[in-house]
């Protein structure tokens, strides 16, 4: 039987839930039936390693400056022309962009484009000139309600051309006691710490991780609270200053990037994400797999996946205040942070797997390449 070729095209590939879910198809499409490469403009070697493990070949095609950088299409479309494939999948505006003239370029039968942010940021000039694009696919998909409004609402795309795929994660399960164990006493943490964690690269535009700070600035001393800051990005000197002018320096530990931030999530009592904007947060899902409860912002994507009171605590975007609160409430009261965490993983098993993202991809790629036989 002859193999679906998929050509998926990202912009860098590091940590990012983008990159998590291609790995994620990388793993479990059927390799009997799919034969899978991915072109990016550059790549972090521990993650091209897990694709390639993955059998899926990684190709970075070099720093893209700009978007009309058309010296990286034309070296796209030679790459997509020796690989054939039946199936262009973008991601990002630089990944639909690769895929959606690249494969337009090079003859692709099906380009898809997956829009994986809230751009509220995104000027009116850049809203056009994404509409420019995705009229050069045949299908685009949506990660949350919200990312699918943005779609259809604010840059007039027929609704019959996107489709609704809400992200998915795979549960690593649990860390190992043990190294859990070395962990708490590296970070010097004390049995009645109460520990919060956020992860994300760390952009403050946007990430917002000044906002715990100063929430945590606001919680001590009344009530011990310790914050692990997993992931790195231009903006980490910035934070740890920020920590060091508001007294909290030696509560908060910046560990940077971590291909496994499981163990992280492993040692708090409560997660934490202030964005101000987010596609859909698929580290929200990761907290919730490892059984935490979570505070997050109500914006953009995040409130399709925490239900405010059931699964986590919404609180308003830029409020140090609102985050203090909501987070002071949990350390008062354990029996509500029990019920947050199992509410939280049951739903992450019934809607957020990475098996059921897979398979409505696979549903997807066989209904557009179907259409063509």
């Amino acid at each position: 039987m002859t193999r679906i070729r998929v050509m998926h095209c990202l912009e860098t590939v590091s940590s990012g839930g983008v990159e998590q879910r291609r790995l994620s198809l990388a793993r479990l499409l059927d390799p009997a039936r799919y034969e899978q490469r991915l072109l990016c403009t550059t790549a972090r070697e521990s993650m091209a390693d897990q694709f390639r493990a993955a059998g899926c070949e990684v190709i970075p095609l070099g720093r893209m400056r700009h978007i009309a950088q058309f010296d990286t299409y034309r070296h796209a479309t030679r790459l997509m022309r020796d690989f054939a494939p039946d199936i262009a999948h973008g991601a990002v505006f630089g990944g639909v962009a690769v895929a959606a003239i690249a494969g337009r370029m090079a003859g692709v039968r099906t380009i898809i484009g997956e829009e994986t942010s809230d751009p509220t940021n995104r000027r009116p000039r850049g809203h056009l000139l994404y509409r420019t694009l995705t009229t050069m696919t045949h299908r685009m998909v949506a990660i949350s309600p919200s990312v699918e409004a943005y779609l259809t609402d604010r840059i007039r795309i027929p609704r019959s051309k996107v489709t609704l795929i809400p992200n998915g994660v795979r549960d690593p399960g649990p860390s190992d006691p043990a190294e859990r164990a070395a962990m708490r006493r590296s970070l010097g943490l004390m049995q009645h710490d109460f520990v919060l964690v956020t992860t994300g690269r760390l952009h403050d535009g946007h990430k917002r991780v000044s906002d715990i700070l100063r929430a945590v600035a606001q919680l001590r001393p009344a009530i011990p609270a310790k914050l692990i800051v997993v992931g790195d990005g231009p903006d980490r000197q910035q934070l740890e200053a920020l920590a060091q002018d508001l007294g909290v320096a030696e509560a908060v530990h910046f560990v940077g990037y971590q291909a496994q931030p499981r163990l992280f999530l492993d040692l708090a009592d409560v997660f934490v994400l202030a964005s101000s904007r987010e596609g859909f947060g698929l580290v929200l899902v990761e907290a919730m797999f490892a059984g935490l409860p979570v505070v997050a912002t109500a914006v953009g994507g995040i409130p399709n996946v925490i239900e405010d009171g059931t699964t986590g605590i919404l609180v308003p975007p830029v409020a140090p205040t609102g985050i203090a609160k909501a987070i002071g409430r949990l350390h008062n009261d354990g029996a509500l942070r029990q019920e947050l965490a199992v509410a939280g993983k049951a739903a992450a098993l019934q809607q957020f797997t990475a098996e059921r993202y897979v398979a409505n991809v696979d549903a997807l790629y066989t209904q557009m390449l179907a259409r063509l036989i």
